[in-house]
C-alpha cells in the first residue's frame, strides 16, 4: 500500500497556506540554523590543526582562545534559534491540525443519518481527534526532521566537497542509496498500523457504549459480558501493535544496517587521505563528524518513515471520512413564511436505503474505487440497516397523504414500529421521501436550504440533550446574539420564574454532562424555552411529559400551551389523554394511515378506530 505524500499534503494544505508569514519565518529560522550547524566543525577543524602544531608564545595561543570562543558563541545561537524552529514548527502543525479538526466536524454534522446511525461516537471520536492527532505530530516535526534534516544533509554534502570531491562523491552515493531504500520500505507498516487505529476505534467505541449503558448493565448483570467483550477488544488491539511493532523494527533494522556500513567508509576513506598525507588530523575530525551529522539526518528521517506508517494509516483513514459525502443536499433556497405553517404530505412512501458507507468499509479495498466514482452497490450485497428498527429498502411509510392547517395540533398515534418517528424525520429532512412531496406552507422541503428549514420546525422529546455548558449556553445552543433578556423573556412567557429562580446562578447555573445535575421536568423546561427561542413555525412534541410526576406534568402542561400558541404542532402520542389538546387525530399501522380527521368528530363516531380506543382505554396499543 503506497499513499503519495501529496495525499498527506492535501489534508492541511487550505489551513497550512494561510500561515504563509509563519513558514517564511520558519524557514529563515532552519536555514540559519543548518548554516551554523555546519560553520562550527570548519573552527574545530581549524583549532585542531593549529593545536597539533608547536604552540609556543601568547600570540599563537590567541587564534585557539577566539576559535573556541567562536565555536561556543555559534552554538548557544544554534540552540535558540532551533528552539525557535521547533516552536514555530509545532505552532504551525497545530494551528493547521485543529483547523482540520473544525473542518472535519462541520463535514460530520452534515452527514446523513444513515451514517450516524452505523458509526459510533467512540470511532468518530478516534478518528476526528486521535487520527489528526497522529497527523498533527507527523507535520509538526515535518519541516524540522524531515525538511530540516534534508536541507542539512544537503549542506553537509556540498561542505565535504569542497573537501575533497572523492570523499563527497562516497557519501553523496552512500546517502542517495539509504534513503532510496527507505523510501521503498516506507509503505510496508501501513496496512498493520491502519488495523492498529481500527482496532483502536471499535476499543473506543466500545468504551463508549458500555459506559453510558452502566446502569442497565450492572442491573442486568452483564459485567461478565463487557468484560468479555473487553478483553477480546484489546487482545485485537495487541495483536495489531504487535504486528505494526514489527514492521517498524525491521525498518529500523535496515536502517542500522546502512548506518554501520557509513561509518565503515567513513573511517577507512579517512584514514587512508591522511594516511597519503591529503588531508590533516583536524580534517579527519571533519569527515567524521560530518558522517556522523550525516547519520543523524539519516537516523531522523527513519524515525519519521516510522512515523509516516502510523501516519499514513491516519491519512487515509481520514481521507475516507472526508470523502463520504452526503445524499441530502441543500435546496436552491426557497423562503418559508413566517408564522404558524400548514403540513402537507403528498403520496409520501418512504424506505430506509442502504448506506453504501459501511458496505464500502466492510467488503474493503476492492469496492473502494467504485465508491470513489459514485457507482451504487448493489442491494443484495449489504446485510446492514442504517436503523436498527427498520430493515433496508422495506417500506416505513406507504402512500401517506394528509393537510395540517396552520395553526392547528396534530395527535400522532401508533404501535411502535408504524412509522411515528420515521414521519417526524421527513419533517427535519433527515431523509428525503422515497416517493412523493412533504410541503409547508406550500413549500416544498427540497426547495429551502437546510439550516432555513430546521430554524422553522423545532422539536422536544423525551430525552434532551444537553451539554456541560452553562443554562444559558443551553438555552441558546451557543448562539451569542441571543441577548439575556430575550432568554428571561421566553422564561417569563412560559411562566418558568419560579424554576428560573431555583437556578443557584441564574442563567450561569453550570449544567453537567447530560444534564445529570437537572430533574428530568428540568431538562423538558429548558427544553421548552430552546425551542421558544427559535420561534419555530411547527413544533414536534413526541409525549414530552410522559414520563414525569403529577405536579411536575401539569407545571410543563402550561408551557405547552403557551408553547403550542400560534404555531402548528404534531404530538406523537404515547397516551390517549395527550391527544386531548389535538384538533386532529391521525392514526398509523404498519406505515398506513388507517385513520384521519377531526378529533371530537372521531370521537362521536362508533365506527371509528380512535372511538374504540376511547371506549375501551387500551392505552398499550399505542407503545
Amino acid at each position: 500500500m503506497n499513499i503519495p505524500l501529496k495525499q498527506y499534503w492535501d489534508l492541511l494544505a487550505t489551513h497550512i497556506k494561510s500561515q504563509r508569514v509563519q513558514f517564511a519565518v520558519l524557514t529563515c529560522l532552519l536555514l540559519g540554523s543548518i548554516g551554523l550547524q555546519i560553520i562550527n566543525p570548519q573552527i574545530v577543524r581549524g583549532f585542531i590543526d593549529t593545536a597539533s602544531g608547536d604552540v609556543e608564545s601568547d600570540t599563537e595561543v590567541m587564534p585557539l582562545l577566539y576559535a573556541a570562543l567562536a565555536f561556543i558563541g555559534i552554538a548557544l545561537v544554534q540552540q535558540g534559534i532551533a528552539v525557535g524552529a521547533t516552536y514555530m514548527g509545532e505552532n504551525v502543525a497545530w494551528t493547521a491540525t485543529n483547523a482540520l479538526r473544525s473542518e472535519l466536524v462541520r463535514h460530520c454534522l452534515r452527514l446523513d443519518m444513515s451514517f450516524h446511525n452505523e458509526t459510533s461516537p467512540g470511532e468518530l471520536i478516534e478518528r476526528i481527534d486521535g487520527d489528526v492527532t497522529q497527523l498533527s505530530t507527523f507535520f509538526s516535526q515535518l519541516t524540522i526532521r524531515v525538511v530540516g534534516n534534508l536541507l542539512l544533509l544537503v549542506g553537509i554534502l556540498i561542505a565535504l566537497a569542497r573537501e575533497d570531491w572523492r570523499m563527497s562523491l562516497a557519501f553523496t552515493s552512500f546517502a542517495a542509496l539509504t534513503l532510496f531504500v527507505l523510501n521503498q520500505v516506507r509503505s510496508i507498516s501501513v496496512p498493520y498500523q491502519k488495523a492498529r487505529r481500527q482496532a483502536s476505534a471499535e476499543l473506543f467505541g466500545f468504551l463508549e457504549e458500555q459506559l453510558a449503558g452502566t446502569e442497565d448493565v450492572r442491573s442486568s448483570g452483564a459485567v461478565d459480558f463487557v468484560l468479555r467483550g473487553l478483553y477480546r477488544l484489546q487482545y485485537a488491539l495487541f495483536q495489531h501493535e504487535r504486528n505494526s511493532s514489527q514492521m517498524n523494527w525491521l525498518i529500523a533494522s535496515i536502517s542500522g544496517l546502512f548506518l554501520m556500513l557509513g561509518n565503515a567508509i567513513a573511517f577507512v576513506a579517512a584514514y587512508w587521505l591522511h594516511h597519503k598525507g591529503t588531508i590533516t588530523v583536524g580534517t579527519v575530525y571533519l569527515i567524521i563528524h560530518y558522517f556522523n551529522m550525516l547519520a543523524r539526518p539519516i537516523r531522523e528521517l527513519t524515525w519519521q518513515v516510522e512515523s509516516l506508517q502510523t501516519v499514513g494509516a491516519s491519512v487515509e483513514r481520514l481521507t475516507e471520512l472526508k470523502a463520504v459525502t452526503p445524499h441530502l443536499h441543500d435546496g436552491p433556497g426557497a423562503a418559508i413564511p413566517a408564522g404558524p405553517l400548514s403540513v402537507q404530505f403528498e403520496a409520501v412512501s418512504f424506505a430506509y436505503q442502504a448506506d453504501s458507507y459501511r458496505a464500502d468499509r466492510n467488503r474493503g479495498d476492492r469496492n473502494r474505487a467504485d465508491r470513489n466514482r459514485g457507482d451504487q452497490p448493489d442491494s443484495q450485497d449489504i446485510d446492514f440497516s442504517p436503523d436498527l428498527s427498520h430493515s433496508p429498502n422495506v417500506p416505513v411509510l406507504q402512500d401517506i397523504s394528509f393537510y395540517l392547517e396552520p395553526g392547528k395540533v396534530l395527535g400522532l398515534l401508533g404501535r411502535t414500529g408504524s412509522g411515528k418517528t420515521t414521519l417526524a424525520r421527513l419533517l427535519f429532512r433527515l431523509y428525503d421521501p422515497t416517493i412523493g412531496h412533504i410541503c409547508l406552507e406550500n413549500v416544498d422541503l427540497r426547495t429551502p436550504t437546510l439550516d432555513v428549514l430546521r430554524r422553522r420546525v423545532a422539536m422536544v422529546t423525551q430525552d434532551v440533550q444537553l451539554f456541560q455548558a452553562s443554562v444559558r449556553d443551553n438555552l441558546t445552543f451557543f448562539d451569542a446574539t441571543i441577548p439575556d433578556t430575550r432568554v428571561l423573556e421566553a422564561i417569563e412567557t412560559l411562566s418558568l420564574s419560579d424554576w428560573y429562580e431555583a437556578l443557584p446562578a441564574g442563567l450561569d447555573t453550570q449544567i453537567e454532562a447530560g444534564g445529570r445535575s437537572l430533574s428530568a421536568g428540568e431538562a423538558q423546561l429548558l427544553a421548552f424555552t430552546r425551542v421558544f427561542l427559535q420561534n419555530p413555525g411547527l413544533v414536534i412534541l413526541d409525549e414530552a411529559s410522559s414520563r414525569l410526576d403529577p405536579a411536575t406534568e401539569q407545571h410543563i402542561e402550561r408551557a405547552v400551551n403557551t408553547l403550542l400558541k400560534d404555531r402548528t404542532a404534531i404530538i406523537i402520542a404515547h397516551r390517549l389523554a395527550t391527544v386531548e389538546r389535538a384538533d386532529k387525530v391521525l392514526i398509523l399501522a404498519d406505515g398506513r394511515i388507517i385513520e384521519f380527521g377531526a378529533r371530537a368528530t372521531l370521537a362521536r363516531d362508533p365506527a371509528s378506530h380512535f372511538y374504540h380506543l376511547l371506549q375501551t382505554g387500551l392505552e398499550e396499543v399505542l407503545v
